[in-house]
């Protein structure tokens, strides 16, 4: 690796930030950066000290980030609604004009109820240091807080991080580890009940879908390397996105998703229903009678529908025009394929990120239809607390946000993964098959960690 360029590199940014010590601040929050070397970024990631650790990788595998540390920490710990969360982020975004300048972070699943520690209802983070690859091209960037910090102690702060910049190391070998027991919440008796509640006529006929989920808890005896499990999950799916969020040493959350919230570029909106699932197929010739199959099932294309229609519904009052496939494709996995259907919108003038991630957030294809009701019985009947695991993860922007939906997902703990997969429950849905559909949708994850 060369570590030696990329030292020359980050000795760089000192000089810039020991020549921005003798002149004034122009902005509130500034971001200083040079061009660099090409590097493997989850393993230099996975050898710094610095806390927090974030990374993202975008879906069209054109953008990946590593960043450490932060200059910024917009945590909400108990319930909050989205005004006051886009109020802050307001608040903070006037401080610059910089259209470079992210804030990483994620909201839960379920805002109005207890999280998980460290992570809270929501949290996002203005890195002090990050790695970005765009293309091939590769920089190294430092964020400096003014807003909040003397200018001269914040610059010193900025160089102490660069300093402790760690040189990377070749990640962990793979390797199975022993499982000593495994929990299912809820567990299979009690997910029956759950699902022959939901197709009952009499529910059905006010609430036509509910995303019932299954926390599966995994002990274990040795330290499990978030990145290098990262990591082969990406070699596994590189058409989802890859992300981790790990802001203490204590636990890491995990996603190789391949679900878009949105993506907007200025004022154009990317957004997809992904909704309807069958396995992959052994053979070229199975894997497109399968994919057939998805395509023509009532259950899967009526549940795919059910998820255009309310993003649809749920747009139209932000946008100028709302267009979306009427048909459905085949979107691939290793494992498992999803019906999908592409969704583009031209917003209003001023509608901004908050607006968005309330009308979208979370979507029918991870909690139901009506949302308002599908909530609440999953809030009172899953039996766990989900967290950010189906929740929205990605970074907001000046100029471009993007967030993921939080699928395909894992929280590590000392001793313990946590591993979660959903299913939508719609009239007709049998409870032996969607529990299948959970295990088919852990089935990457599971490969990687264990001897199967």
């Amino acid at each position: 690796m060369p570590v030696h360029a990329l030292s020359e590199d980050l000795k760089s940014l000192i000089d810039k930030l020991i020549q921005l010590k003798q002149i004034p601040v122009t902005e509130r929050v500034m971001q200083l950066s040079v061009g660099t070397v090409a590097m493997p970024l989850i393993s230099w990631l996975a050898s710094q000290v610095q806390f927090p650790r974030i990374y993202w990788h975008g879906r069209d595998r054109i953008e990946e980030v590593a960043a450490i540390g932060s200059c910024k920490d917009i945590k909400f710990e108990t319930a909050i609604s989205d005004q006051q969360l886009a109020t802050t982020y307001q608040e903070q975004r006037a401080l610059s004009t910089n259209q470079n300048i992210r804030y990483y972070g994620g909201v839960a699943f379920d805002r109005t109820i207890e999280s998980w520690p460290e992570f809270g209802n929501s949290r996002f983070i203005l890195p002090r240091i990050e790695f970005r690859r765009s293309g091939n091209q590769f920089s190294l960037l430092v964020n400096l807080n003014f807003a909040d910090n003397d200018h001269h102690s914040e610059i010193d702060n900025a160089i102490a991080a660069i300093e402790a910049v760690m040189p990377a190391k070749p990640l962990s070998p793979p390797k199975k580890i022993a499982l000593l027991a495994r929990t299912d919440t809820p567990d299979f008796t009690r997910w029956k009940t759950l699902v022959e509640q939901v197709i009952d006529p009499k529910f059905n006929q006010d609430t036509p879908k509910v995303v019932l989920s299954r926390l599966t808890q995994l002990a274990v005896n040795e330290p499990v390397d978030p990145w290098m499990v990262l990591a082969c999950w990406q070699g596994r799916n590189p058409n989802s996105f890859q992300f981790g969020f790990q802001f203490s040493p204590k636990r890491t959350f995990i996603s190789c998703s391949p679900e878009r919230l949105f993506r907007r570029r200025q004022q154009e909106l990317f957004t997809e229903a992904l909704a309807g699932t069958t396995i992959r197929g052994l053979s070229q010739e199975e894997d497109i009678a399968l994919a057939n199959a998805l395509l023509e099932d009532n259950k899967n294309s009526v549940e795919n529908q059910l998820v255009r229609s309310h993003i649809v519904n749920m747009l139209t009052p932000l946008s100028r025009y709302v267009g979306a496939d009427e048909l459905a494709t085949i979107f691939k996995l290793n494992h498992i394929q999803h019906l999908h259907r592409a969704i583009h919108a031209e917003l209003k003038t001023g509608v901004n990120d908050f607006e968005l991630l309330q009308a979208l957030h979370p979507t029918p294809a991870v909690g139901g239809l009506p949302r308002h009701t599908a909530m609440s019985f999953i809030r009172q009947q899953e039996g766990y607390m989900r967290g950010w695991y189906a929740g929205a993860c990605g970074y907001f922007n000046q100029y471009e946000s993007e967030f993921s939906v939080a699928i395909r997902s894992a929280l590590i703990e000392p001793g313990r993964i946590n591993l979660f997969a959903g299913a939508g429950i719609i009239a007709g849905s049998d409870p032996q098959a969607e529990w299948q559909e959970l295990e088919n949708k852990l089935a990457t994850i599971m490969s990687i960690l264990f001897e199967l």
